[in-house]
């Protein structure tokens, strides 16, 4: 069994034709954690004990000839989602000793999906930032090269994936924190419609943009993973009634005729390595029989702004129950991120200043989410670079408070929307490192936007090629 070239896919149907035992699949994760860890630094906390029971329960019900949509499927959970029993501490010291006392929705719905849990993945603190590099217990690695940054903030996540310490991993995306780390680690990041996924149990960053979703190599895993997390929750009042469609229902339908529109504004500032890398994925598009149109958009750099306010106001709300009576340690062990964003977010909801900048990014959102709607009356969907940069040098965020902001960019507007978007690796610069291409498309079109991801990876399946560890 070579793990480096499973799929979530591939080891179902290994598992189920017992080609190996999910105790056996499980234990090559976790040496390979073993292994890797010291140089990639994904994991904050590696549940080995309770990876071995849930593999052994895995294949007893393997053997009584049940049929779990991820029976024996080891996977990697951001370490902001609330485990039953198991340390949560959202990458802060605040939370360093925190045991929830139960599951957020997307940890029971995978359990019951049959799952086994390999361990929490790090983060940058509370979710705050793009590189992993806020976080109180040191950042996480780029598996492509070990001396830059896997982005964030679900840095660990997309660095356990890339690494092949997982099958799978869960991540959580607030503006661009599935796509981009994804992005810069070369793997699948599925940022699903606002309100498609359950938020239940997730330690909250911003509270009406947060959207759990998976990160894999290819895109049919993540459509098996959405599959299980997707629909309403009655603990979570933003989940829509929209029925959950087979997300692999559809993957191999042609994509001849469809539009796909292309703004140049989202390719303002870009490195020359990812704009030339994205241009050829569209001529692959091309290829593939869609149809590729120039469309005007606002400009991503409007979402900074908005999303800068409205973040740090939902921040200061979020963080304030965080006062060491409850639970958790008290405020003075809140990272400077931290304290940075609730200073922030105070001043926009103050008296005086609540018009003038939080009302006021308000609307510019609804202007956004407009602009939206009016550009996908002509086209499917949006295709552009996922960042502006490949991943960039350890120590890149220093002194650099607006960093985060400035790397999730071209994914902010889409989020601030609630759309749902999908990154797909597209190329490597010269210097190695992995290039992405996020594909937008209106709010609960998952399936388009994978079947569109879908027929791509076909034709350019990067997955493939792995990082020298």
């Amino acid at each position: 069994m070579d793990i480096k070239k499973l799929t979530i896919s591939q080891a179902k149907e290994d598992l189920k034709n017992k080609k190996y035992s999910s105790v056996e699949l499980t234990k090559a994760y976790l040496e390979r954690i073993k292994q890797l860890e010291p140089h990639v630094k994904a994991y904050m906390t590696v549940t080995e004990e309770e990876a071995l029971n849930n593999a052994k329960e895995a294949d007893n019900k393997i053997a009584a000839g049940e049929d779990l949509p991820l029976l024996g499927i080891p996977l990697s959970i951001k370490d902001n989602f609330s485990t039953k029993g198991i340390r949560t501490t959202a990458s802060s010291k605040v939370l360093d000793n925190y045991i929830p006392p139960y599951d957020a929705t997307v940890v029971e719905r995978l359990k019951n999906a049959g799952i086994v849990l390999l361990g929490k993945t790090n983060m940058d603190a509370w979710a705050h930032g793009s590189s992993t590099e806020t976080s109180d217990y040191g950042a996480s690695r780029n598996p492509w090269n070990t001396e830059h940054l896997p982005g964030g903030s679900s840095g660990g996540a997309a660095a356990s994936m890339a690494a092949d310490e997982t099958l799978g991993a869960i991540g959580s995306e607030t503006a661009g924190s599935i796509r981009q780390p994804a992005s810069w680690c070369g793997v699948v990041g599925l940022k699903p419609t606002y309100g498609r996924v359950s938020r239940y149990g997730v330690v909250a960053m911003g509270s009406s943009l947060d959207s759990p979703g998976p990160i894999t190599k290819t895109v049919e895993d993540s459509a098996l993973i959405l599959q299980v997390l997707a629909g309403q929750d009655p603990h979570d009042a933003t989940t829509g009634p929209n029925p959950v469609p087979d997300y692999t229902k559809n993957l191999a339908h042609d994509i001849k005729g469809m539009t796909i529109g292309v703004a140049d504004d989202y390719f303002e500032g870009v490195n020359p390595e990812v704009k030339a890398s994205v241009e050829d994925a569209l001529k692959t598009f091309e290829k593939l029989g869609a149809n590729v149109k120039t469309i005007n958009l606002f400009s991503p750099k409007y979402a900074i702004a908005v999303y800068t306010i409205l973040q740090r106001a939902e921040v200061s709300s979020n963080l304030a129950r965080y006062d060491g009576i409850r639970y958790g340690n008290d405020r003075s062990f809140l990272g400077d991120e931290a304290k940075r964003r609730v200073m922030l977010g105070t001043y926009t909801l103050s008296a005086g200043y609540y018009d003038q900048y939080y009302n006021k990014a308000l609307k510019v959102r609804t202007v956004i989410i407009e602009d939206f709607k009016r550009a996908f009356k002509d086209v499917d969907l949006i295709i552009s670079p996922t960042s502006p940069t490949t991943a960039l040098p350890v120590g890149a965020t220093e002194n650099q408070s607006m960093f985060g902001e400035l790397a999730d960019v071209l994914v902010e507007p889409s989020s601030i929307a609630g759309l749902c978007g999908i990154n797909v690796p597209c190329g490597f610069s010269k210097a190695g490192l992995p290039i992405g291409i996020q594909i937008i498309g209106p709010q609960f079109a998952e399936e388009t936007i994978l079947n569109a991801a879908y027929e791509y990876q076909t034709e350019n399946p990067l997955y493939l090629k792995k990082p020298n560890l």
